[in-house]
């Protein structure tokens, strides 16, 4: 029995090298793959070939892998119901993504055909975003229902724990002094009465009370979302506009969204939807963080009671000094300011590190921020803690 669990475990092991080698039947593993391996490897042959995409051989008049799906949106929508039949979703989306890099797809994302086989995420809605004014009418439909799709998700993600975060906050934010008991803030109250200290008794004598602020209709904060549409930020942009409607929907907080590159506009009056935000970017262009900034400065009027965060790269095309100026003047003010350098699931991005580093000398931190970490990040600004950065943030 031992005998047979052994040669099974080294078949196997046979089996997966043959399926990352690729080439002939064997490959030198002694192991040829039939019926649905072989089927498998196919999907993989149409993407991991050596070469560029065009089935170029190896040296010495030896086969190796080569990539080919064609140039039809036919060919490239059975292969995408192949690799879903045979791989996992987290492995499909990866697989669409190397097709899109390595063989140049994206212009075959612009057919409802295609849109309408592939397994959607948030990189690909960064594509068809990047793709929105070369996209045909024809397209537009599938390619916002493919978005929203994903924004829907998202939501269901995020949507409930952003609220309930950032509505603790807001409520602990709006301390009052003359507390009902149960709206006491413990923590608080102990740290405002340490002086009140009775060693012989071991107790602390609460002359005054902290509590949490009892939530109101009126509007207690204000959260600036200013992000930067370069192409790199495609991801971030996704996940900005889904918070930046889950904060819109927050009575409490007054919410403006702003997307710039070396122009600026302002995206508010569509966060209700925020498929139509992102389908009001334009990814690529230069960049202007100055301008930018500028433009939020202007319209802030409650500097104590205003968050502001910056999504960006910090690869500034516009006024370097002026940027950092106006960044020093926005913290004199009051207004609590953060810099992402990603607002994404991957890690640290590529970014301008000196730029960071005058930021972080200026007391604004910057780093990349994941969308898990995010009500926390906004939490703290509400209620003037320290942010809590990631261990390996940076600069």
């Amino acid at each position: 029995m031992a005998t047979d669990a052994n040669t099974g475990a080294a078949d196997e092991r046979l089996r997966r090298w043959r399926l990352v080698l690729g080439g002939e039947s064997a490959d030198g593993t002694g192991h040829a793959l039939s019926g649905r391996d072989a089927a498998m490897d196919g999907t993989l042959t149409a993407l991991y070939g050596s070469g560029t995409g065009q089935g170029s051989g190896a040296k010495g008049g030896g086969r190796s892998r080569s990539a080919g799906l064609g140039a039809s949106a036919p060919s490239v929508a059975r292969w995408l119901g192949d690799i879903r039949t045979y791989f996992p979703s987290s492995v499909v989306q990866l697989m669409q993504r190397d097709a899109i890099d390595r063989l140049g797809l994206s212009t075959l994302l612009l057919e409802p055909e295609m849109l309408a086989a592939v397994e959607a995420d948030v990189h690909l809605v960064g594509t068809l975003l990047s793709l929105n004014k070369a996209m045909p009418e024809t397209t537009k439909e599938t390619a916002r229902a493919v978005v929203r799709k994903v924004v829907e998700d998202l939501e269901k993600r995020l949507a409930t724990r952003t609220r309930s975060t950032l509505t603790g906050a807001l409520d602990r934010s709006a301390k009052v002094h003359r507390p009902r008991h149960r709206d006491i803030d413990w923590d608080r109250t102990i740290r405002a009465n340490l002086k009140n200290y009775l060693p012989e008794h071991r107790t602390v004598v609460p002359e005054r009370l902290v509590g949490h602020g009892r939530a109101a209709q009126s509007v207690k904060k204000e959260v600036v979302l200013c992000i930067d549409q370069s192409g790199s930020m495609a991801a971030s942009i996704v996940y900005a506009a889904v918070f930046g409607a889950v904060l819109a929907s927050m009575r409490s907080v007054a919410t403006r969204l702003v997307v710039f590159d070396t122009a600026v506009v302002d995206l508010t009056d569509q966060l209700d939807d925020p498929v139509d935000v992102l389908f009001g970017t334009r990814l690529g262009g230069g960049t202007d963080i100055n301008r930018a900034l500028a433009y939020c400065q202007e319209r802030i009027t409650r500097p104590a009671d205003t968050v502001v965060v910056l999504i960006s790269d910090l690869y500034e095309g516009g006024i370097r000094d002026g940027m950092l100026k106006r960044v020093a003047a926005m913290k004199a003010s009051g207004v609590q300011f953060v810099a992402l350098l990603a607002l994404s699931d991957e890690g640290t991005p590529a970014y301008d590190r000196d730029h960071a580093a005058a930021l972080a000398a200026l007391g604004a931190p910057a780093f990349a921020c994941t969308p898990d970490l995010f009500p926390e990040v906004m939490a703290a600004a509400i209620e003037k803690r320290p942010i809590p950065v990631p261990d390996r943030a940076a600069p």
